[in-house]
């Protein structure tokens, strides 16, 4: 490809690219029993061109079986799947216009980090002086530049990070693929590292995948979050609806950290806004338009929408006060139900100590009811 061939190219890349999963399922067999089960059940997703989603689950969730399927590594038992306009389901990996980041980095120990980068490009038998150039420019972009003759055995973990996510981008990729990839670094780097691969992104443009099992990581990075269980799309959406809004407990309970308040409707007063019974105590939620009077329902209340205060709306005893620097971490019991209350800039609020009696408050529109 000569140079002018190539500018063309750099200017139109990316061609965004969404991707789509129409009822794709994946059947192992447990080695075990012999029984066929689900890794992926009937998972049906839409991803806009140039958006950031993240596929976020516990272990053994089916998200990485899902990647693998995108990418070409394992090939779905039911359902296809489509980039942009093009159903990919069949294609090897090495025809699909992917690029994957692994958990591993998979750099190559006896190249520098110029000839790691150039490699699929070397495989394209590119010119020379473009292969330079498109390098280069990626070092650039992920803040390499003038080290591509470091060795990546003289790299920190960060550094090869970075390699890895320059490799997969200088081939122009319509998606990129992300495997876990900051889970060999330690806590501080990660954080470091994620407003990076986000920075990346957004400057590139690129379509991006992204597993994972941490949710702050999830939060930190995503357009979109889709929740799997149990081989089961559970939720998708933004990261303020799946975190405020979540679908039932289980989300709840993985997306941060929540107090569950199982209570009784005990009146409608308008289509909206409920009175709730909960511990002998009555107050006002909204959100209940799915619910009638005496039905059974399960509160969602974050820790930090929570107060302790001298007066408020349900009655509680005092079981932990930690201060936390910026944060005071509460435990409180509320009858026989424990709840935890997050109380930020703590110095300038009154502290309550373990044996006190207060009120835990909270307004109608700061929980969520299930």
């Amino acid at each position: 490809m000569a140079p002018a061939e190539h500018s063309r190219r750099s200017n139109t890349w990316l061609q965004r690219k969404g991707v789509r999963l129409e009822h794709i399922s994946k059947i192992y067999q447990d080695q075990k029993t012999g029984k066929d089960f689900y890794a992926v059940q009937d998972a049906n997703i839409t991803i806009a061109p140039g958006e950031f989603v993240t596929l976020l689950g516990p272990s053994g969730c089916g998200k990485t079986t899902i990647l693998r399927m995108i990418a070409g590594f394992e090939s779905p038992d039911e359902g296809k799947i489509f980039l942009g306009d093009e159903q990919i389901d069949e294609l090897t990996p090495n025809k699909r216009d992917t690029a994957m980041v692994f958990q591993s980095y998979a750099l190559l120990p006896h190249y520098n980090i110029f000839d790691n980068v150039a490699y699929g490009l070397k495989l394209r038998k590119m010119d020379k002086a473009v292969i330079r150039e498109k390098v280069l420019h990626i070092l650039g972009l992920v803040g390499l530049e003038g080290m591509e003759e470091r060795m990546t055995n003289q790299l920190s973990g960060g550094q090869q990070q970075r390699v890895a996510l320059a490799r997969a981008l200088v081939i122009e990729p319509s998606v990129l693929l992300f495997d876990e990839p900051l889970s060999n670094l330690d806590a501080k780097l990660r954080v470091d590292m994620r407003n990076e691969i986000r920075r990346i992104q957004q400057e590139a443009g690129i379509t991006a995948i992204y597993v994972t099992h941490d949710q702050s990581e999830a939060m930190a990075l995503s357009d979109n979050i889709i929740i799997m269980k149990k081989g089961v799309v559970d939720q998708v959406g933004d990261p303020q609806t799946v975190y405020y809004h979540p679908a039932d407990e289980f989300v709840a309970d993985f997306i941060g950290e929540s107090n569950f308040l199982h209570a009784t409707i005990a009146d409608k007063l308008d289509s909206e806004t409920a009175l709730c019974r909960f511990e002998g105590h009555e107050f006002e939620v909204s959100g209940c338009s799915h619910l009638d009077k005496g039905k059974e329902c399960c509160i969602v209340l974050r820790p930090e929408s929570a107060r302790l205060a001298d007066e408020g709306t349900l009655a509680c005893e005092v079981v932990l006060s930690r201060f936390m620097g910026h944060y005071q971490n509460y435990h409180v019991m509320v009858g026989d139900t424990l709840i935890k209350i997050t109380d930020f800039n703590p110095r300038t609020h009154k502290i309550y100590n373990v044996g006190d009696h207060a009120f835990v408050d909270f307004t109608k529109d700061e929980v969520h009811v299930l």
